[in-house]
């Protein structure tokens, strides 16, 4: 073999560092050492990965063609390892996750997954759909778990589960009282948002069409926590995902409102992966358990067909 996986490694380091030093450090090599492995690399088969200004290291169209089949190339080896050291097969996995997913539904799934006789450990990382794309992408996330619509040539966007957004207010506010709200409620009301861009926005705004120019925003924050907190001391009604305010409404801090039928808050969750990335045994059991995961009770008068879904 003209190649070694270390030299491999130092490659998809550099790749991700953009610089030989932070590269040789995530990997507890000197500079000059992880220098010489991806020199020695290049010179074996006359090619250039990177482009060099500085000190910075830019992959090039060749290093962009290669990445994906070295990583690939690198995740079996690792599981092969774990295969031969009698090791469990499920191992060590990078998970991302958009606000929603990661908050109220990501943790659960972590804690059985983690829960086998080796404990394979779970990084989960929490951020807004764009940005989990380009982690997954960049190959620096296993596997991604999403709330926005995405379209991409590199990644793998498959359906998971069914969501819908819930409109709710304090209820001590005005339109509590309300049976079902009409499009001039709705635009009367003062609303507090989630940001522009999130996915749980790209919904509402789906399901507000005709009424977006006219709504009055008062606030538009990045946590859901923080809108639910607003919303509890009456700064004005909001729009999310049930699954992050059913404990709110078995608590009655919140209360759902019921929206013209014409108004559809429905959307889907995703995984996403990298086309080319490796399915591990890890990735595979963690979309099992994913999609064995309950769906959080509804109110009451949801239920019975009275409420705003």
């Amino acid at each position: 073999m003209r190649y070694s996986f270390r030299q491999l490694e130092v490659f998809l380091a550099a790749a991700h560092y953009q610089n030989i030093t932070k590269a040789a450090d995530s990997l507890a090599m000197s500079q000059s050492a992880a220098s010489s492995a991806l020199k020695e690399l290049e010179n074996q088969f006359n090619i250039q990965l990177f482009d060099r200004v500085g000190k910075r290291l830019q992959l090039n169209e060749l290093g962009r063609l290669y990445r994906p089949k070295v990583e690939a190339l690198l995740a079996q080896s690792t599981e092969l390892e774990q295969a031969f050291s009698k090791h469990t097969e499920v191992g060590a996995l990078k998970v991302g996750a958009t606000l929603t997913i990661g908050n109220y539904l990501a943790v659960g799934v972590m804690a059985e997954y983690m829960n086998t006789p080796s404990h394979p450990r779970v990084s989960l990382e929490v951020a807004n759909t764009r940005t989990i794309a380009k982690r997954v992408s960049d190959f620096e996330l296993d596997v991604g778990l999403i709330e926005g619509e995405l379209q991409s040539t590199e990644l793998e966007v498959a359906p998971w589960r069914g969501d819908e957004l819930v409109v709710f207010c304090s209820p001590k506010h005005p339109l509590a009282a309300k049976k079902e709200l009409t499009d001039a409620d709705l635009l009367s009301a003062t609303w507090v948002m989630r940001e522009p861009g999130s996915g749980t926005r790209q919904t509402f705004e789906r399901g507000m069409h005709g009424l977006l120019p006219d709504l009055n925003i008062l606030l538009e924050l990045e946590h859901t926590e923080a809108i639910k907190r607003a919303v509890e001391a009456n700064l004005g009604i909001g729009c999310l995902s049930r699954v992050c305010l059913a404990d709110a409404f078995r608590r009655k801090s919140l209360v759902p409102l019921r929206v013209p039928e014409y108004r559809k808050f429905d959307r889907n969750f995703y995984f996403i992966l990298h086309k080319q990335k490796y399915r591990s045994a890890g990735i595979d059991r963690w979309i099992d358990l994913c999609k064995q995961l309950e769906d959080p009770p509804l109110p009451e008068h949801i239920q019975a067909g009275t409420g705003p879904l």
